[in-house]
């Protein structure tokens, strides 16, 4: 028995209300049991039709209502998910599928399963080429693209040699697959010969010429393109962000505006991380209202943008505000907040959201261990990987480890540094030019320059801060002509920065190295302060202090803290009071509240044997109410850093500790050894 059960203008059906009222006809005009299935099975494919939105809850009460249902109801449910974005939900239904033994018979639901299982869809290759759909171009266009972004990029390359007509859509996706794939000259090659281009092929070549750090290049294609979307101009202003010159960025947003092309999402993300990066309150307060003039939905990605900015400007109470707000807060916008407090440096903030999550992933905890160690907790850094690691199903990855190396190197637990060595080949972790880095600041912390010097000779690739972490290693390990060596060995293409120049004026300093050192200092183009405080440690620790002084004086830029406390430093070592007088007097000006200062200045009354003097400056810390910061050690034993404060009792075996104490104190007092007097 035939039923037509399809109302008059179906055809118009575009809104959740209107597939309201279709359904609500359907029921009253189909009593019969089989018949209410094939209404469902209707209102379903006006669900998934390209006019009626992506209404998923509501489909999917519709699909489970259906007891049997058929490959064409899958079909419809699979189009609907893929245009809500609901890929997860794909799989799920692809599995129910395959457990029933059905087979999609359209073409177009292919290109969905391919798109949505990414790496597994190797799969559904097979069932392609089984059905005989892999004529469709639209399935070989899907079938081209998967091996293009997932590789073998042979196979892809081979299907798109063998098609005899290749739409346009052909060139882009493998354009695509070779940028994403790393092949960056085949990618330059293949659009050379592109025998048309459309604003997908320009857009492409922008984004991956970027994302290479080739901005020149980049804008030169951006200037060439005739016609632009909203998609190329925010590859051009993500690759201006992301590569640190926000300023170009921010000029090339005004330009868009003025173009009269309205930013969508992904502008406004892009722009407000520039306004991070610039760390203007003004301006982020600026952005801001000039997002509410735009009306644009504030969706979770604008929002988290928007959290780190504040943050970044200083204001983690409007992080905090908007992160409340949010009702669709989710791993990433909670990420950020963590990141929002420790940069704030709250800690206990940050710790107290962490710990609340109901779910955690790889982001999450690389945010709260890379915020105690940039806080100095590389303690705290070291026991939250340790339960890490403890947790099933999460592997750290290559952030994870250059944070807690850097950890061990600080802390200088060469032992545990070791074990996190073997860890990552174990694990096998990516070892990243960063994760190196890390590997020969915590080697050189820890005084074991051999295996720095190793790690260094082993890399395929090395950066700016590769060989910055070398040199400072070199410096703090007191091999200055080293240090020398392998600045003048840099690689073509990497230019000492003012890092550069720092750690090697240190390295000359310790070594006593001053003419070196001199030579070094001229061939920086514009110093900064901390490089004329590196000056006048070099000169001092050699016994110019008049010159050292000299520095000072003629200095372009305003002395800080560092300039006289190198001077003051240097006045201890050669007993010069004069100079120390000098020196301390500004620092009290500039550290009123710095007890180190009088301490220094006082030994240098001391060593002189002006004690009256020498009681003075200690009497200046008592009237003052200035505290000084108590001494700190720790020592590594059995891959576990125990830290120990002057007059601390907190360890558990402080008890004992003292026992020891008391009887070398004895043993010492019995050979003739007197206490320095405690300031």
């Amino acid at each position: 028995m035939s039923l037509d059960i399809a109302p008059p203008h179906s055809a118009r059906i575009k809104t959740l209300d209107h597939l309201k009222q279709l359904h609500a006809h359907l029921i009253r005009r189909t009593p019969l049991h089989g018949s209410r299935h094939h209404a469902a099975a209707l209102l379903l494919a006006h669900c998934a039709s390209a006019g009626a939105g992506a209404h998923l809850p509501y489909a999917r009460v519709l699909f489970e209502s259906i007891p049997h249902p058929e490959t064409r109801d899958f079909t419809s449910i699979l189009r609907l998910c893929f245009l809500s974005g609901a890929h997860d939900d794909i799989i799920a239904y692809f599995r129910r599928i395959c457990r029933l033994a059905l087979r999609p018979h359209a073409p177009s639901t292919f290109p969905i399963l391919i798109k949505s299982l990414g790496p597994a869809a190797v799969c559904v290759h097979a069932l392609v080429l089984k059905l005989g759909h892999d004529r469709d171009r639209f399935v070989r266009n899907a079938v081209m693209s998967y091996y293009a972004y997932h590789g073998p990029i042979q196979t892809a390359r081979q299907m798109f040699d063998e098609m005899s007509v290749k739409a346009i859509v052909d060139w882009n996706a493998m354009l695509s697959g070779y940028w994403k794939r790393g092949c960056n000259e085949e990618a330059l090659r293949l659009f050379e010969l592109m025998p048309e281009r459309n604003v997908v092929s320009w857009t492409v070549m922008v984004t991956g010429l970027s994302r290479l750090g080739e901005l020149e290049a980049a804008r030169r294609l951006f200037d060439s393109m005739l016609e632009r979307s909203v998609v190329s101009w925010n590859a051009m202003l993500s690759g201006y962000v992301q590569n640190g010159r926000v300023d170009e960025g921010l000029r090339l947003f005004e330009q868009m505006m003025s173009a009269g092309v309205q930013p969508n999402e992904t502008t406004w993300v892009s722009v407000i991380a520039a306004c991070a990066a610039k760390r203007d309150p003004r301006l982020a307060e600026s952005l801001l209202g000039s997002i509410a003039e735009s009306k644009i939905y504030m969706n979770s990605f604008i929002k988290t943008a928007l959290i780190d900015m504040y943050a970044s400007c200083g204001s983690l109470a409007k992080a905090r505000q908007i992160f409340d707000e949010m009702d669709d807060q989710n791993l990433a916008s909670q990420n950020a907040m963590i990141a929002a407090y420790a940069k704030d440096g709250d800690l206990g903030g940050a710790r107290e959201l962490f710990d609340s999550m109901p779910s955690k992933d790889v982001i999450s905890w690389n945010t709260m261990i890379s915020g105690y160690a940039q806080n100095s907790q590389w303690g705290l850094a070291i026991e939250l990987f340790r339960e890490m690691t403890m947790v099933k199903g999460l592997k750290p990855d290559e952030v994870t480890m250059s944070s807690v190396i850097s950890a061990c190197g600080h802390l200088g637990s060469l032992e545990f540094g070791r074990w996190l060595v073997d860890y990552i080949e174990e694990n096998q972790i990516k070892l990243t030019v960063s994760v190196r880095n890390a590997l020969i600041f915590m080697y050189m912390s820890c005084g074991s320059p051999k295996d720095a010097k190793r790690v260094f000779q082993e890399m395929p690739k090395r950066d700016i801060t590769t060989y910055n972490s070398l040199i400072f290693g070199l410096a703090a390990n007191g091999n200055g002509h080293e240090a020398l060596v392998v600045m003048k060995r840099m690689e073509e293409g990497i230019e000492p920065n003012n890092i550069t120049y720092l750690g090697v004026l240190t390295a000359c300093s310790h070594a006593g190295l001053t003419e070196e050192g001199c030579k070094v200092f001229e061939m920086i183009q514009i110093p900064t302060v901390d490089h004329y405080a590196c000056k006048v440690d070099l000169l001092g620790r050699a016994g110019y202090l008049d010159e050292a002084k000299k520095v000072i004086e003629e200095m372009p830029v305003r002395p800080h803290a560092g300039v006289y406390g190198a001077l003051l430093h240097a006045s201890r070592i050669h007993k010069n009071i004069e100079l120390g007088e000098f020196a301390a007097e500004e620092l009290f000006k500039l550290e009123p509240e710095d007890a180190g200062n009088y301490v220094l200045l006082s030994n240098i009354y001391a060593s002189a044997r002006k004690w009256g003097f020498a009681d003075n400056a200690r009497r200046s810390i008592r009237e003052s109410g200035v505290d000084k910061v108590r001494g700190c050690s720790w020592i590594e034993l059995n891959s576990k850093v125990h830290q120990f404060v002057a007059g601390d009792q907190s360890h558990w075996q402080s008890e004992e500790i003292y026992e020891v104490l008391m009887v070398l104190y004895r043993n010492m007092t019995s050979f003739g050894y007197a206490a320095a007097e405690v300031l």
